[in-house]
């Protein structure tokens, strides 16, 4: 009998935000409103304390408007990761600046504190760090970093929701943060940003630069976009905020799981003081690792995923900001990891075949 495909990930969207969605159908008011505002109010309480938060259409936007709020544009640099979604490095090109790409630090995946001093230029103006596959990035030694040079930190929470290092929850370190709220992600709201903040200034000017540039219709105040949330997205954003705790939860026991049954591979380590909420489940494998994933997927029926094979500063769209740099930590974790299905859906039965098949694999290939 032919097994069915265990997901490498899947959104859970059922009744109840289905019967949100229709509620504001019936409404009447579909575009930007009060359903908005409700979801950035308890959004901003729930992951972020202390910060307000402001609803936009993508992630990306979030990432985009956070820094032209901040005030990024031609002439600055923002030091970012290589190993990530093309996301973080296009959003600071989108404002004129220049991505500046930094190496990681092999266990995390995050931005390595010395290739982030090793790159500070008088240019340098922001450092933006990723919260890779739900792992805190080393705020400590970034926020330093950035005292000590007079930088502005902003950070990539797209993968991150309730991540935290000692007891303080990503989302609120840097002058802004950009949740993504992508179907895949941890929670959805079926497209769509959010962007967190302490700063009012940087608030009010995202609110503008989502509106046309405008707070009060017609009063144009800058030129602005449109990258506002509808109430439709946000009445599924309101039911998914109900449940992503537990989800999150669940993703810590699945990894729990395989970080106790899994051999031959490198399972990933979480830092002392870091609340890891597993995006994604990368491992990483030392030889062959196009091969390994092929195997799990055709022989097992294991999906995963390879999330990056293609470093930032080699991609076409952005190879042209970094000539020649070498960046081996990120070129090795390009050529190394595989994710694994860790989300809430996942069976019992569904772990112990993961584990069944990365075994085997691994094996074969010892």
């Amino acid at each position: 009998m032919d097994l069915p495909m265990i997901p490498a990930a899947k959104p859970i969207v059922g009744e109840e935000e289905a019967n949100a969605v229709h509620s504001v159908i019936m409404s009447g008011m579909l575009a930007q409103g009060a359903e908005v505002k409700s979801f950035e109010d308890e959004f901003a309480a729930q992951l972020t304390p202390g910060t307000e938060a402001i609803a936009v259409n993508s992630g990306t936007s979030a990432l985009h408007l956070g820094l032209l709020a901040a005030g990024i544009g031609a002439g600055d640099e923002v030091i970012v990761p290589s190993f990530t979604f093309a996301a973080t490095g296009n959003s600071v090109a989108l404002t004129g600046a220049t991505p500046v790409f930094a190496d990681i630090e092999p266990d995390y995946f995050c931005l390595d504190p010395e290739s982030i001093r090793a790159s500070i230029t008088p240019n340098t103006k922001g450092i933006m760090p990723v919260h890779l596959y739900g792992h805190p990035a080393n705020m400590d030694e970034i926020m330093a970093i950035a005292e000590e040079h007079g930088l502005m930190v902003f950070e990539d929470t797209a993968q991150a929701h309730g991540a935290a290092l000692h007891g303080k929850n990503v989302g609120t370190f840097g002058t802004f943060a950009g949740f993504s709220l992508y179907p895949t992600k941890n929670m959805t709201s079926g497209e769509g940003g959010m962007v967190t903040t302490s700063d009012a200034e940087v608030a009010r000017r995202v609110r503008l630069l989502r509106n046309q540039g405008m707070e009060i219709q017609y009063q144009n105040e800058l030129v602005g976009l449109n990258n506002r949330m509808t109430n439709i997205h946000a009445a599924i954003g309101r039911v998914q905020l109900t449940k992503v705790g537990g989800w999150t939860t669940t993703r810590q026991e699945n990894a729990a799981f395989l970080n106790a049954n899994l051999e031959g591979v490198v399972v990933p380590p979480v830092a002392d003081g870091a609340v890891h909420v597993y995006h994604q489940y990368t491992i990483r494998v030392a030889e062959d690792r196009d091969g390994f994933a092929d195997a799990l997927r055709n022989e097992y029926k294991v999906g995963c995923g390879v999330y990056y094979p293609i470093p930032n500063h080699r991609l076409p769209s952005l190879e042209h900001y970094a000539p020649g740099l070498e960046l081996p930590k990120t070129e090795e974790a390009a050529q190394q990891v595989i994710s694994l299905p860790v989300h809430p859906s996942l069976t019992q039965s569904d772990l112990d075949r993961i584990v069944e098949a990365v075994n085997a694999v691994a094996k074969a290939g010892a």
